[in-house]
């Protein structure tokens, strides 16, 4: 799988980006590919990394909530399996592997999360999100109350929206640009870490 895109060169790149991809190299042992992908365009990076961030790390930005990693993870690989988006399933499953400490949760979500081990509140918090990434049109009270009755609060539902519509963006960026998942990720978090010394 070649990507239409040539990915940016590190070395040419401004500063603010390359010590943010060398700090997520640092700390994952490679460079995902969507940083390199989306390093052509520094203004478009900063900004779609920003809201990134904002959306799967809330408290980089001072706020809280009470959607888990994996519950975030989870609407990601789910919606991005309806998107048909490869990149996004294959890296975010591996994180919501990860997160979640189940080797085979991505797979039954991506595949059919009604059928997968999840709790019936992730399972409301999918039904929620998979109308949003098919028919946010049809969005009603009804919807948000069906949530509530879950223990999530409006603003967690604002959440599972909003991280459901930025992953619409990824995915359709990924798709068109066939950007390729690392090949690390396939096997994160389905078999154990080497333990250090």
């Amino acid at each position: 799988m070649a990507a239409r895109y040539p990915f940016a060169d590190l070395n040419t790149l401004p500063d603010d980006l390359k010590a943010k991809i060398l700090e997520v190299q640092e700390k994952a042992g490679f460079v995902p590919n969507v940083f390199l992908a989306l390093a052509r365009r520094p203004a478009e990076w900063r900004a779609f990394f920003a809201y990134h961030d904002a959306l799967m790390d809330p408290e980089s930005v001072g706020r809280s909530s009470h959607l888990t990693k994996g519950d975030r993870e989870m609407i990601v690989t789910t919606t991005s399996a309806a998107n048909q988006c490869l990149y996004c399933v294959v890296a975010h499953g591996a994180l919501l592997r990860i997160y979640e400490k189940k080797p085979m949760v991505a797979d039954q979500v991506a595949v059919n999360y009604r059928k997968a081990d999840i709790t019936p509140r992730q399972r409301a918090m999918l039904d929620f999100a998979m109308k949003i990434c098919q028919r946010a049109n049809e969005t009603e009270d009804s919807d948000f109350e069906a949530l509530h009755a879950h223990g999530f609060d409006d603003e967690d539902i604002w959440d599972i929206a909003a991280i459901t519509a930025f992953f619409g963006l990824s995915n359709r960026i990924a798709s068109f640009a066939n950007m390729p998942p690392n090949q690390e990720f396939y096997l994160m978090g389905r078999v154990p870490r080497d333990k250090k010394a």
